[in-house]
């Protein structure tokens, strides 16, 4: 065989295999069994309603920025930099914004900026409250935005990564950061007003819990693996309490962090921690009411009196909230580094590290239908959570790409 014809019959044996691709040739069979997505029965359609560019998204970061949707108007960022509000119904830019800094190369200055990315403005995460946006950064900076334009309001720097979406109520706006201090900042002002600290062990995940503002208290999650509630106020803890304790003799084996954003139904708070600990806690006392063997990064999630899991092996699952019973388990499409599971009509939706998102039946768990947003490919991978927007799923890639998808035929 001449060497036209071995490349002829590689291409032709590429081409037969299906999902086999030259790159799966040099992966271990346990990467493949997770690689290749075991066939399901469609029970209906997903259509892409519409979808555009929106920068460079976060690229290979870690990094959970991602969209917010504001009645009709749906706001994203890129890490480096650009802000867009768009129309949820059709995409269309309303307004950006680009926030990456430029050198001033005087007359040339306005050419550079038309061939440049300029230097990264290290953008991590996106919120709204009380008629404003809030942009945190990397770098510790936090910028209060006018969501009608994008100016800014006022700009002030922590210090510490802004690496979870800001809280606020009233005129607190709360920034947790990867230093393990929690911030209380003047919402109209941007100057400090308190200040929380929290331990940190050696070794930590990269994220942080996002702190939810209720009712006079904000809640979060620590890296030692403690729920806190603090007066929103004045940043005095009102109560803090274990959710998960340390074991094993290596830090790696010891990391507890609660990374998950504190989920508020009724009185009862639910977290989860890193290591395998899941609980419900009393919102006024602190109080444990149950806890499960489940461990993750990921949110949880709730439709009904049902809460949905992600564990740390992205095997889904489905408890009964007022027990911790397990209802359901998902473990088909596990290893694929799933995102949290997003209700959305009759079933939760996760998207995957190749780009693909699942529809998941919320009564039994069997996966319904799935949509190839990221073309199969790691650099195009669903990492943020979606969004629900009007009757509609927003997903977006590492790379950008946001997309609005609706199922038909259901």
């Amino acid at each position: 065989m001449n060497k036209k014809q071995l490349i002829s019959a590689v291409l032709l044996a590429t081409s037969l295999s299906g999902c086999s691709t030259i790159s799966d040739w040099f992966a271990e069979e346990e990467e493949l069994e997770i690689r290749r997505l075991k066939p399901i029965q469609a029970q209906f359609q997903v259509d892409e309603v519409w979808s555009r560019d929106v920068g460079n998204g976060v690229e290979s970061y870690f990094s959970r920025l991602q969209p917010v949707a504001v009645g009709n108007v749906v706001y994203v960022a890129d890490r480096q930099g650009k802000l867009y509000a768009l129309d949820a119904a059709s995409g269309n830019v309303e307004w950006e914004q680009d926030f990456a800094t430029y050198s001033d190369e005087g007359f040339f200055s306005g050419v550079s900026k038309l061939w440049s990315d300029g230097e990264t403005a290290r953008l991590s995460s996106l919120s709204h409250g009380n008629g404003t946006l809030y942009l945190g950064s990397e770098n510790g900076v936090l910028m209060a935005l006018n969501p009608e334009n994008g100016e800014v309001k006022w700009q002030t720097t922590v210090p510490g990564e802004i690496l979870a979406p800001a809280a606020v109520e009233g005129d607190v706006v709360v920034v947790n950061t990867g230093s393990g201090v929690m911030f209380g900042i003047n919402a109209n002002t941007g100057e400090e007003l308190w200040r929380s600290e929290s331990d940190v062990p050696p070794l930590s995940l990269r994220g942080i819990s996002t702190p939810v503002a209720v009712s006079g208290g904000v809640m979060v999650g620590t890296p030692t693996g403690h729920l806190k509630v603090n007066v929103i106020s004045s940043g005095l803890t009102a109560w803090e309490t274990a959710i998960a304790t340390p074991t094993g003799a290596t830090e790696l084996e010891r990391i507890v962090d609660i990374d998950s954003t504190p989920l508020l139904f009724a009185n009862t708070v639910y977290t989860v921690a890193y290591n395998g600990t899941l609980a419900a806690v009393e919102l006024r006392s602190g109080r444990v009411l149950w806890k499960r063997e489940y461990g993750s990064f990921r949110n949880v999630t709730l439709s009904g009196n049902t809460l949905f899991v992600v564990d740390t092996n992205s095997n889904i699952y489905a408890l009964d909230r007022r027990n911790g019973v397990e209802i359901w388990a998902q473990g088909q499409i596990k290893g694929r580094r799933l995102t949290s599971a997003v209700p959305f009509g009759d079933h939760v939706v996760v998207g995957d590290n190749w780009g693909y998102l699942h529809w998941i039946n919320k009564q039994d768990g069997s996966i319904e239908a799935r949509y190839n947003l990221g073309g199969d490919d790691e650099d195009e991978s669903v990492f943020a959570d979606p969004l629900v927007v009007n009757g509609t799923l927003l997903a977006m890639t590492r790379e950008g790409e946001l997309a609005a998808l609706s199922p038909v035929n259901q």
